[in-house]
């Protein structure tokens, strides 16, 4: 069997691919390369598609049955929440359309097994201390309502045609399983304090006066190992009978504030990384955590890496790379 993976160079993406490979799954990378890194991918056959355009199904069709896929894990996407609230035309296009195209090019191709890359930001702003899938999602950002309306797409598809699917809600995922896979843009809280703390910078924290222990905000941070992990489960789970549940959090059910992930960070690196406090982000919700019980119960996963080894691997792969 092969396995499409969609976004295949990205940090997530790469990591899922790998894995499959490394359990001797034969896998075809989509990727239009706008944000991947290629070197990630270099022994993978690539299809280089933005699957957003209009040719996408056609380019799909062809290359499902030249390479006899069976499955897709789907992780292609725009992913910034700031540049989707300035720009979110573009991310219904991107996020929407493109998942639109896919779904289409599988109808057509036969090809009917999915897992689906959705996010945590699908709930908003829950004032809930764990957050488990049956909480009404709210997203506050268009970034988080594509991903909501993709899990509605899905759930359609599989509804008319046979489509066997699940979504995956990540919470916060980090670090590394080997240093060349690393997350190197600075979009993302580790990365950031990382370069800050290259560059002999201070760690600018939002806001410090949130109702959390510390007054920074908490977030669930999942190892992109366990991640991936995640997605070779939930493909295995597609080939069963009984599927009761089709969204599923993937986290670790603990949260760690900023002002944590810092320290560990300062562990990690054997130095502390200064911190300044400035002004809330709006739309920051003061803490998100997965409740993880019913991924534990429908796929027998849980996450295997704490913060501490997360932080360890990302400062590892950061020193590896110079």
């Amino acid at each position: 069997m092969t396995v499409a993976v969609t976004g295949a160079a990205g940090y997530i993406g790469s990591h899922v691919a790998h894995l499959l490979r490394e359990q001797g799954v034969h896998v075809l990378a989509v990727d239009d390369m706008s944000a991947g890194v290629g070197a990630r991918i270099a022994e993978l056959p690539l299809v280089e598609l933005d699957l957003a355009r209009d040719e996408a199904p056609g380019v799909l069709r062809a290359a499902f049955a030249q390479h006899q896929v069976r499955a897709v894990v789907h992780l292609a996407a725009r992913k910034a929440v700031g540049e989707s609230v300035e720009q979110p035309a573009r991310y219904y296009h991107q996020n929407v359309a493109g998942l639109a195209n896919l779904l289409t090019a599988m109808q057509q191709s036969g090809v009917d097994r999915l897992v689906f890359s959705s996010s945590a930001a699908t709930y908003g702003m829950p004032d809930v201390a764990a957050v488990d899938e049956d909480l009404e999602c709210r997203p506050i950002n268009p970034y988080g309502e594509t991903k909501l309306v993709g899990e509605w797409l899905v759930r359609a598809a599989a509804r008319a045609h046979g489509l066997r699917a699940v979504s995956l809600r990540y919470f916060n995922v980090a670090g590394t399983a080997r240093p060349e896979l690393a997350d190197v843009v600075r979009a993302n809280l580790i990365p950031i304090v990382l370069g800050r703390a290259a560059e002999g910078l201070p760690v600018v924290v939002n806001g410090g006066d949130y109702p959390t222990p510390d007054g920074t905000c908490v977030r669930d941070y999942v190892h992109v190992a366990d991640l991936a992990d995640a997605h070779v489960r939930a493909l295995e789970h597609l080939d069963r009978d009984e599927r009761p549940h089709d969204v599923l959090n993937v986290g670790t059910g603990t949260g760690a504030s900023v002002l944590e992930v810092v320290d560990a960070l300062s562990a990690a690196l054997g130095r502390e990384v200064p911190v300044e406090v400035g002004p809330r982000r709006d739309g920051d919700p003061p803490a998100l955590v997965a409740s993880v019980e019913r991924i534990r119960d429908v796929l027998g996963w849980q996450a295997r890496r704490g913060l501490a080894e997360i932080c360890e691997s990302a400062v590892a792969a950061a020193r590896a790379r110079g």
